[in-house]
């Protein structure tokens, strides 16, 4: 179809040829597309929508807009993706469980979006750990180590890159279709054998509502397998945040611990998700042994070498996994203290998480500079009962003027009431693809 057909049927609801998306969606990389056709072009799909069949015509288009990678690895290529929330730091711990149990998961990741926080963001408070690498050094990691966690390659997805700015300035960044084109076509672009999506709801999450959380699970699954990666989807809970912090250097700082320990919340969602992953790239038969084969990874100590040896590769220290409290910078600490007697029953998850952002914990512009030092720690539970005066949360920031503004914003961000609240489950439910999805 010619371009302009093509935009006025998107705009009209007409049904279209996959064929015709796909083709259009593959040149949206290069020059012969002009902004006004893209910005058209997403104004039309925010509007009108995509069928299952269009959708993944422009999920395939974008991903073959560049390079795509192949593998010619011993072990199945998998990897998960988050759509994001504050205290998410599962990428971190999962990569290298998956790793230490046989799989190979070449893990191309993002930055912080709004108030949550991102993946590299995080690793970069590991002092001289790289994200940036040649697809050379990138291939080399992944067969040596078995993980490598970096930034996307401009020959990657192109497509993608230039629609998402699109999007930004024309107000269709919040349409299913290309949101789940966006996630897609960039992790099929990796090569996988096999996905999982950690699709999160709650007062933390970039998709609170459950109902829409859902759908974007459902769409992201049916895409997917219908572009030929194997992969399901978990929909987990963020009312609060995974570890008890939030903050680059302090989220690192409570991996680490969380591989020592074995405990917790993010270390539960990483064996759902990996469990799933496992047992459907058939890197394991029984969800029952994929469970104990990634629980062993922490138990024996080899998920946390395999963490160490990623950021020795990456350029980070040497001997990071044994003495990572020797590297990391974290900001002065100032003590938040309950205000009253109660149970902690509501915590606003993006209210924390621009508070972070505000202390320079995030960006508020594209070229704004992270101070991977500052942040939250030791956030109390839901369902903690506290007294007047009880510890509640620690502030890392800079200077007490900031502490002082911040902490009035954490304080309201954090509700006190009488009776204990009722919390929803971790884990809310399983997004699996149907028979037809499955066979394509």
């Amino acid at each position: 179809m010619l371009t302009r057909d093509l935009l006025l049927a998107l705009r009209e609801g007409r049904s279209v040829p996959p064929e015709a998306v796909q083709a259009f969606a593959a040149h949206l990389g290069a020059s012969d597309i002009s902004d006004a056709q893209a910005g058209a072009f997403a104004m039309a799909i925010c509007l009108q929508g995509l069928s299952e069949q269009g959708r993944v015509a422009l999920t395939l288009g974008m991903r073959d807009s560049g390079k795509v990678l192949d593998w010619n690895l011993p072990g199945k290529v998998i990897d998960k993706h988050s759509t994001g929330g504050v205290g998410d730091s599962v990428s971190l711990i999962l990569a290298p469980m998956m790793a230490a149990a046989g799989a190979y998961v070449p893990m191309i990741s993002g930055r912080g979006l709004g108030h949550t926080g991102g993946t590299l963001d995080k690793l970069e408070a590991i002092p001289g750990l790289k994200t940036q690498l040649s697809e050379v050094e990138f291939r080399a990691i992944v067969a040596e180590v078995g993980c490598a966690i970096v930034a996307p390659s401009p020959d990657i997805a192109p497509a993608d890159q230039r629609l998402y700015a699109v999007r930004d300035v024309t107000g269709t960044v919040r349409s299913r279709d290309l949101i789940t084109a966006s996630i897609l076509a960039k992790k099929l672009a990796a090569g996988l054998e096999g996905l999982v999506l950690d699709v999160k709801t709650g007062s933390g999450a970039v998709m609170s509502d459950l109902g829409q959380a859902r759908e974007l699970a459902q769409a992201l699954v049916a895409t997917a397998n219908g572009a030929g990666c194997p992969t399901s989807a978990v929909l987990t809970d963020m009312s609060q945040p995974l570890i008890p912090s939030i903050g680059n250097a302090l989220e690192i700082a409570d991996v680490m611990r969380a591989f020592e320990t074995g405990q917790g919340a993010m270390v539960e969602v990483a064996l759902e998700l990996g469990t799933q992953l496992l047992k459907q790239a058939q890197v394991f038969f029984t969800e029952t042994g994929a469970r104990d084969g990634l629980r062993a990874t922490l138990q024996d100590g080899s998920a946390k070498a395999r963490f160490g040896a990623m950021v020795r590769a990456q350029g980070g220290p040497e001997n990071f996994a044994d003495r990572w409290q020797d590297y990391l910078e974290i900001a002065p600490a100032y003590e938040l203290r309950a205000g009253g007697t109660g149970y902690l029953s509501e915590i606003d998850g993006t209210a924390l998480g621009q508070a972070v952002v505000a202390l320079g914990g995030g960006r508020q512009r594209e070229d704004d500079r992270i101070d991977h030092s500052v942040g939250l720690s030791d956030i109390a539970r839901l369902g903690t009962h506290l007294r007047k005066g009880a510890p509640i949360a620690r502030l890392h920031c800079r200077n007490a003027k900031q502490a002082e503004v911040a902490l009035r914003a954490i304080e309201s961000a954090l509700t006190l009431r009488s009776e204990p609240p009722v919390l929803p489950d971790l884990i809310i439910e399983r997004v699996m693809p149907t028979k037809a999805e499955k066979h394509g």
